[in-house]
């Protein structure tokens, strides 16, 4: 047996923890419902299942491989712990003024996001670093030494130091650092290290966020690791963070920040590899949970990345209306509208879903756990989409009455309408929701939605997919093996990677190769000691400089070849600018000075392609046989619908809407439009059916 013959990926969501075994390319997947006293019971509870049904003992599996909401749920309901930022003096307030840019500009009384940290736990301190990295005023160490004290009598219990333009020059912030922690035995997080980038507001909020999450994301990890062992597991343990690549669990421990996005990563990369082995170059990945719904788009089979996100967004998820963290990401979009996600009337009578979430505790009413509230699931179970006595693998039994019941009391009373009326006006609300979500997210990427294959996956997806597609108007949609438990699958894809970064101003017109040189090589040494921390296999690097026309608000990224640089570069660089910014534009300017801002270095492990698989559009027609009463939201009324296990389908199979295919940790919908075809590898493929008059 060869060394990670046995992996397994643990996703803890905000209503289910997903468990995906792979045993010399077997999966063996579970779900459970995420214990939020002890998250790490449901990865110890979910291991033993997964372990037994392969038929090996915990001891033997190789590498655990885990991401996790934990950080991002902390952040949001403000869980953290109490934190200290400590600041230049004048700019304690940078987190709280934000950019002064208006969401929303009508809106007379809007709500800006409170800011993580209170005004009275923000300590400013004497010293100034320039613009250009120069110290322009000394760091006053006494006040330092006082504050010091003062932290440890008032009993914070993390620190962010975050100084002006320490991406620079963070001799400030290491010595203040070096002072608090002689007098306080707490997590310190400093600006430089959590963000080396420009733009304080991104960065104080960023090192705020670290330090917030840091001695509650270090608890957890230590302690799961401490189980696992006890356990018998022996193996290491990585953590997938937001960009998509593995970091130890001590990188982790120290920038848990990085770890805000990684379930959602883990999707993403898993839609990557399913786009590769069907040689699909423009895909978007739908992944629909228990609490959230994220949509990316995957080029060339690379999810796009940026270098900032938000995080609770406050106003109807509109962008600008959140928390910024400024870390590399993969870039989707993400609405509140999970199976869990709650449903209710606004004062102007119109149905609502989310963002508040029935998660776990005490769940949709449907669950009978003592959730009275109706959510989604509840929704679908009351239009026949679900089997109660077969969700969740038969692990949870499903009320019809109960979702009924609290459908017609918070929904259907309230507009005069019968309860399945009700449950069909949530669905819709939730379906609309994120169709309007996916073609802004396409819009403001320049693309057009139609044009690409949808990948869905989470335990809610396929419930939805063909609904979406209708929607949008896209022809064909994957539903992949492991569909519900796709991000911990696409856990076991990730590779070991990690992105470093530096914010330089740098004019075309001052270009210094050898300068240029210098801070790559250390970029590069940076990321690679990352990701030698994990594997020992060949390592790919990108180079990336962001660069912007001089006075412009933001930049583009545009990609350097990975070697060093001459003089004889400068006109290169120059002209791969302008030919990207003419992508992104229309044209390039004519006139103002071109200069460097970011540089980024991304290195990972260089990992081997999955094996191909030919896309089959047509079939042999089967019939179903077990039938029960769906209803249909193209007619509008219960169809009688063939009902199907996803293991008694073979290569080929061709079945005609409406269906609903079931599974252990799903089901997909099959709307009247489409046909489900399946695949080669068992994937299920929903196409578009021809109508009358027009071609295929």
């Amino acid at each position: 047996m060869t060394k990670s013959d046995i992996r397994l990926g643990a996703d803890i969501g905000g209503t289910f923890t997903d468990i995906a075994l792979e045993v010399r390319g077997a999966i063996f997947s579970t779900k459970l419902l995420t214990n939020y006293t002890n998250p790490e019971q449901s990865i110890l509870d979910g291991m033993e299942i997964v372990a037994k049904d392969a038929g090996v003992d915990v001891s033997e599996i190789d590498i655990v491989i885990h991401g996790t909401t934990l950080a991002t749920n902390a952040l949001i309901e403000r869980r953290g712990a109490r934190t200290a930022l400590v600041t230049t003096e004048g700019f304690r307030d940078v987190i709280e003024m934000r950019t002064e840019n208006r969401f929303e500009q009508y809106d007379l009384n809007i709500k800006l996001p409170t800011p993580l940290i209170p005004r009275e736990d923000r300590f400013p301190i004497k010293g100034r670093i320039s613009a250009k990295g120069d110290e322009l005023q000394p760091l006053d160490e006494a006040a330092l030494e006082a504050l010091a004290d003062r932290l440890a009598a008032e009993g914070f219990e993390a620190v962010a130091i975050g100084f002006i333009h320490s991406y620079l020059n963070p001799s400030h912030e290491e010595r203040a650092r070096e002072i608090i922690a002689r007098k306080l035995d707490v997590p310190i997080s400093i600006s430089a290290e959590v963000s080396p980038q420009m733009r304080e507001f991104e960065r104080f909020n960023t090192v705020c966020a670290n330090a917030y999450v840091r001695p509650q994301m270090s608890d957890y990890l230590g302690r799961l690791q401490g189980r696992l062992k006890d356990m018998g597991v022996k193996c290491p343990v990585f953590i997938i963070h937001s960009g998509g690549g593995l970091i130890s669990v001590e990188t982790a421990a120290e920038f848990p920040v990085r770890l805000v996005e990684s379930g959602p990563a883990g999707g993403a990369i898993f839609a990557a590899d399913v786009a590769r082995r069907f040689n699909l170059e423009n895909v978007v990945s739908y992944d629909m949970g228990g609490t959230t719904a994220k949509i990316c788009l995957i080029e060339n089979y690379q999810p796009q990345t940026a270098r900032t996100f938000e995080v609770a967004r406050t106003y109807r998820f509109s962008k600008g209306s959140g928390m910024p963290i400024s870390i590399p990401v993969i870039e989707m979009i993400e609405i509140g509208a999970g199976g869990g996600s709650i449903a209710w009337v606004d004062a102007m009578g119109r149905i609502e879903t989310g963002p508040e979430s029935a998660a776990s505790e005490p769940g949709p009413a449907c669950y009978q756990r003592g959730g009275m509230r109706p959510t989604i699931t509840d929704a679908d179970l009351v239009l026949g989409k679900l089997d109660p006595d077969n969700f969740a693998d038969g692990k949870i039994k499903l009320s019809t009455g109960n979702a009924s019941d609290a459908i017609a009391r918070d929904v259907g009373d309230k507009l005069k309408i019968d309860a399945q009326a009700a449950a069909f006006g949530i669905v819709e609300v939730v379906d609309e929701n994120m169709a309007n979500a996916a073609r802004v997210h396409a819009v403001e990427n320049g693309k057009n939605i139609n044009n690409n294959v949808m990948i869905a996956f989470g335990g809610a997806a396929p419930l939805h997919a063909a609904r979406l597609c209708e929607k949008l108007g896209v022809q064909q949609c994957l539903i992949p093996n492991g569909a519900g438990v796709g991000s911990a699958i696409g856990f076991l894809r990730a590779p070991f990677g990690y992105e470093a970064l530096a914010s330089k101003v740098i004019p075309m017109s001052a270009f210094d190769p050898a300068a240029l040189n210098t801070l790559l090589r250390d970029l590069k040494q940076t990321a690679e000691s990352f990701v030698r921390a994990g594997t020992q296999n060949k390592i790919e690097r990108e180079v990336t400089a962001f660069m912007r026309y001089a006075g412009q608000g933001w930049e583009i990224p545009v990609v350097l070849p990975d070697r060093d640089f001459t003089e004889a570069d400068r006109d290169g660089i120059v002209a791969a600018f302008k030919e990207r910014y003419a992508h992104f534009f229309g044209r390039a300017v004519v006139g103002p000075e071109i200069e460097f801002v970011t540089f980024s270095v991304k290195a990972q492990d260089v990992m081997v392609p999955p094996e191909g698989v030919d896309l089959q559009a047509d079939g042999i027609f089967r019939e179903v046989g077990e039938t029960r009463d769906v209803f249909d939201p193209t007619t509008g009324t219960n169809l009688t619908t063939g009902i199907v296990a996803r293991d008694d389908l073979a290569s080929g199979d061709r079945i005609k809407g409406p269906v609903v295919i079931t599974e252990r940790e799903t089901s997909t919908v099959v709307t009247s439009p489409f046909d489900a075809i399946i695949q080669g590898d068992g994937t299920i493929l929903l196409v578009r059916k021809v109508q009358k008059g027009t071609t295929a």
